[in-house]
């Protein structure tokens, strides 16, 4: 097989994500990573290429050897991934993903993965809508494997958010069995024994930096300290303003709060007069909609002169339809739901959710809707 492996990719027919590959079940033999399902895959370029001595240039994560001792169906795999990261027959890099698709950019050498990258669809544009780039190995007959052209798709800003808050809790350590974030973990704030340490500062509430697991343990990730529990972290969730199509402004809303928004609400609500265009202020009312959270759980409600109109989180086939919101009932309002407060005003939840409602929704066991609308925001 290492005839077929490059150490130059200008010399390569196709990338490779290796961790991808290495980690694929469908793939080959039964176990939870094996080096056989790259020499399948090896087979199917060939084919593919119509060139028996068709070259690959791997690109993988450490974690792949790192974590992975008692995962290998083979402990000879690792010895001899050992022996291609010396050889420089594989690139080895805290995280693959960005060496792969700056590589593909780069290069235009297809990549063979079954990742769609969600994550890195704002740095890496090409990545919408993309046909040509990316091939995904699947299962062929008699145990060989072909490889299939991916549509990549267009995802949407809420799928990105997502795909990004999921990276951030597995660089973190803080996916559990299933890839569900663990909650135990991201529902508390966490305290570092060093003194002069603000990286856990409770106080930032929901801005906190989440922990890094090191052997099972809550662990500064600066000073290497086992982190003290410090009490259940807070619950947040964040509102747009949305003019004209552009973020004129973002609210964060805490845990077990009803806040009232509109022009000019009074005292604790959130004022958008000076916010709003002339044309479009006297729409809106002084006091337009109430939002409330609690449980990890937003709720909405019209209190307005003028009424409100709301349309569900854009599905595949693009947003719902505008719908009244009554009067007097309260209604749940998802990661990128939309408000019409007047024309050209809209309120929508950010596809960003913050750890406590992350870990609270996959409590509940419902996985996020797999749909669109919203711009990312950052997760610390």
């Amino acid at each position: 097989m290492e005839k077929h492996l490059t150490a130059d990719f200008e010399e390569a027919c196709f990338l490779v994500d290796l961790s991808n590959v290495v980690r694929r079940q469908d793939l080959g033999e039964p176990g939870l990573r094996s080096l056989r399902r790259l020499a399948l895959v090896v087979d199917a370029a060939a084919e593919l290429a119509r060139d028996p001595d068709v070259k690959l240039y791997l690109v993988a994560d450490r974690s792949l050897r790192a974590g992975g001792r008692r995962e290998f169906t083979d402990p000879a795999d690792l010895r001899m991934l050992a022996k291609w990261v010396r050889q420089g027959l594989v690139e080895e890099l805290g995280d693959a993903d960005e060496r792969v698709l700056e590589l593909c950019e780069m290069t235009g050498i297809p990549v063979i993965s079954g990742d769609r990258y969600r994550d890195a669809r704002d740095e890496y544009p090409f990545l919408q809508g993309n046909t040509d780039d990316f091939l995904e190995p699947m299962p062929g007959p008699g145990g060989t494997v072909r490889l299939v052209p991916l549509d990549m798709g267009v995802a949407s800003a809420v799928q990105i958010s997502r795909k990004k808050e999921e990276s951030v809790l597995k660089k973190q350590g803080l996916l559990g069995p299933q890839r569900r974030p663990r909650s135990e973990i991201v529902r508390r704030n966490w305290r570092c024994p060093e003194p002069r340490c603000t990286l856990y500062d409770s106080r930032k509430g929901a801005y906190a930096m989440l922990p890094r697991m090191r052997r099972g343990e809550p662990t500064c990730e600066q000073h290497g300290l086992k982190l003290i529990n410090d009490g259940p972290r807070i619950g947040t969730a964040q509102v747009k303003l949305m003019i004209a199509d552009r973020v004129a402004a973002r609210f964060t809303l805490e845990d077990e709060s009803t806040v009232r928004i509109g022009r000019a609400p009074g005292p604790g609500g959130i004022a958008l007069h000076d916010l709003l265009p002339a044309r479009s202020a006297t729409r809106v009312s002084r006091a337009h909609v109430e939002i409330r959270v609690s449980g990890g759980v937003v709720r909405v409600t019209d209190v307005s002169s003028f009424g409100t109109r709301w349309r569900p989180t854009a599905g595949k086939t693009g947003p719902g339809p505008w719908r009244e919101l009554a009067k007097g009932t309260w209604r749940d309002f998802h990661a990128g739901d939309e408000l019409q407060l007047a024309e050209g005003i809209l309120l929508t939840r950010s596809g960003r959710r913050f750890p406590t409602e992350l870990a609270q929704q996959w409590q509940r066991g419902t996985p996020p809707p797999d749909e669109a609308s919203a711009a990312e925001t950052r997760m610390y």
